[in-house]
C-alpha cells in the first residue's frame, strides 16, 4: 500500500511541491531575519520582477506544450519540444534586449529604485535559468513527477544551504547572494543538459506548423499567466510605487508567503489535473473532464477548509515562525499589523481552489481566450481594489480583502464559461469532495485490515 501510495501521481506532485515550498519558506524565513527590512524589500521586489517576466517567458509556450504532448506521437513530440526550446530562447533573448535597454536609458532612475537589482541581474538570470525550466515543463506533459522533484531540489536545495551558511558564517551582500544564485541556476541547467531532460537538442527539429500550434494556444494562455502572475504581484508592484515604500512591500510579503506555503497541495494537484483533462477533453470524454473537475474542485475546497481554519487560529504563531518577533507588533513606521492580514487572506484561502480549477478546466476544453478573458477581468478588479486600499484609504488589510472580492469574480466567471460548455453544478462540487473522502477513507481501511 505504502509503495502503492509513493508512486502515485498526485503524491509525487504534492511530495515534490511540499520539499521545494519547505525550502523556499526556510529561505525566506532565515533572509527575513539576516536583511533589514528595507534591504529585504528589494529582495522581494527583486524576486517578484522575476517571476513577473517568467510568466511571459514560459507562458507564451507551457501550457499548450502539456496540452499538446498529451496525444502526441514520437515524431509530433520531438517537433513540439523542440519549438517549445526554440521559443523560449527567442522570448528570453527579447526580455533580455528590453531590460538591458531599460538599464542604460533610465539609469538614475532605476539605481534609485527597489528594482535596481533586478534590471541588473534578471537577463543573466533568464539565460541560466531557460533549459532546467524547458524540462520541468516536459517531464510535467509526461507525468514524470520524480524527476520534476530532482530537478527542484538541486535548484531550490542548493540555495537553501547557499542561505543556510550564509546566515551562520558569511553575511554576503545583496548582490553576491544573486550571484551564488546564478551559479546555481547554471548548475541546475547543465544537469538537465546532460541528462537530455530540457529539449535544447531538439531544437532543429521544431517546423512551422509547431510553432505556429504552440504560439496560437500560447497567445491566450501568456496573457492568462501574466494576469495569475498580476493577481499575486500587483500588490506588491503597486505597494513599491506607492508612498508607503520597501517597508509595506517587506510586511506584505510575509502574509503572501504564507498563501504560498497554503497553496502547495493546489499547485500539486492542479499539476497532475490538467495533464488528466487535457487527455480526456482531446479524446472526447466529456464526462469524465467533468468528473476530473468536481472531483479535484470538490476535495481541495474542503481540505482548504480545514488549513483556512489552521491560519486564522494560529497566525501570530506563524508569522513569528516565519519572520521572527520584529513583524508580530505593529509596525511603528506604517502602522501595519501582519498578523490581522494573514487572517483576512486565510479566508482568501477558501476560495483559491474552485477559482484555480476552472481555469484549468477551459484551457484543458481548449477555451483558454475564455481563461484569459476571465483572469484579466480578475486583474482589473484587483488593481482598482489595490489604488483604492492604498492611496485613499492607506490600509493593507484592504488591500487583502481585495484579494477576496476578485476571486469570487473570478470564481462566478469560471463556472459562467465552464457551464456552457459542460453543463456543471455546484452541489456537485461539494458532492465529488465528499465522496474522494469517502472513498480515500475505505482504501485505507480495506488495506489495513486486508
Amino acid at each position: 500500500m505504502l509503495k502503492k501510495i509513493i508512486k502515485e501521481d498526485n503524491f509525487l506532485s504534492l511530495a515534490g511541491n511540499v520539499v521545494i515550498a519547505l525550502l523556499g519558506i526556510s529561505g525566506f524565513a532565515l533572509l527575513a531575519r539576516t536583511l533589514s527590512i528595507d534591504v529585504f524589500g528589494e529582495w522581494v521586489l527583486f524576486i517578484t520582477g522575476g517571476s513577473f517576466v517568467e510568466m511571459f517567458r514560459f507562458g507564451i509556450t507551457n501550457t499548450g506544450l502539456i496540452r499538446f504532448l498529451s496525444g502526441a506521437d514520437k515524431s509530433s513530440r520531438n517537433k513540439l519540444i523542440g519549438s517549445n526550446a526554440l521559443i523560449g530562447l527567442g522570448a528570453t533573448l527579447f526580455i533580455a534586449v528590453i531590460l538591458v535597454f531599460c538599464n542604460v536609458v533610465f539609469k538614475d532612475t532605476i539605481s534609485n529604485s527597489g528594482y535596481n537589482l533586478f534590471f541588473k541581474w534578471y537577463p543573466i538570470l533568464a539565460f541560466l535559468n531557460l533549459p532546467w525550466n524547458n524540462a520541468l515543463v516536459v517531464l510535467q506533459a509526461d507525468r514524470k513527477y520524480g524527476k520534476i522533484l530532482i530537478v527542484k531540489s538541486i535548484n531550490s536545495g542548493l540555495f537553501f544551504l547557499t542561505i543556510l551558511v550564509n546566515f551562520f558564517f558569511l553575511n554576503m551582500s545583496l548582490n553576491e547572494l544573486v550571484i551564488a544564485l546564478l551559479i546555481i541556476n547554471a548548475f541546475t541547467s547543465f544537469i538537465t543538459i546532460i541528462l537530455g531532460w530540457d529539449g535544447t537538442k531538439l531544437i532543429t527539429k521544431a517546423t512551422s506548423a509547431t510553432n505556429k500550434t504552440l504560439l496560437d494556444f500560447g497567445k491566450f494562455t501568456t496573457f492568462t499567466l501574466i494576469g495569475s502572475n498580476l493577481l499575486r504581484s500587483a500588490d506588491t508592484l503597486i505597494l513599491s510605487l506607492s508612498p508607503l515604500g520597501n517597508e509595506a512591500v517587506a510586511l506584505y510579503s510575509i502574509p503572501l508567503k504564507l498563501t504560498e506555503l497554503q497553496q502547495i497541495p493546489l499547485r500539486s494537484f492542479v499539476a497532475t489535473a490538467f495533464p488528466k483533462m487535457s487527455k480526456a477533453s482531446v479524446q472526447g470524454r466529456v464526462n469524465e473532464v467533468k468528473e476530473l473537475f468536481y472531483t479535484y474542485s470538490g476535495a481541495l475546497t474542503y481540505l482548504f477548509v480545514l488549513m483556512s481554519i489552521c491560519t486564522f487560529v494560529f497566525a501570530e504563531f506563524l508569522v513569528l515562525i516565519l519572520s521572527g518577533e520584529q513583524y508580530l507588533k505593529v509596525d511603528p513606521v506604517t502602522g501595519f499589523n501582519v498578523v490581522n492580514i494573514v487572517r483576512v487572506f486565510s479566508i482568501y484561502g477558501l476560495l483559491l481552489p474552485i477559482d484555480r480549477m476552472t481555469g484549468i478546466g477551459l484551457d484543458s476544453i481548449n477555451k483558454p481566450n475564455i481563461n484569459a478573458i476571465k483572469v484579466f477581468v480578475m486583474v482589473a478588479a484587483n488593481v482598482i481594489g489595490d489604488f483604492i486600499a492604498i492611496f485613499v484609504f492607506e490600509s493593507l488589510i484592504f488591500v487583502a480583502v481585495a484579494s477576496i472580492i476578485f476571486t469570487l469574480i473570478g470564481i462566478w466567471m469560471g463556472m459562467y464559461f465552464l457551464n456552457k460548455e459542460l453543463s456543471l453544478s455546484y452541489k456537485e462540487i461539494f458532492i465529488s469532495g465528499i465522496e474522494f473522502y469517502k472513498n480515500l477513507k475505505d482504501k485505507i481501511l480495506k488495506n489495513r485490515f486486508a
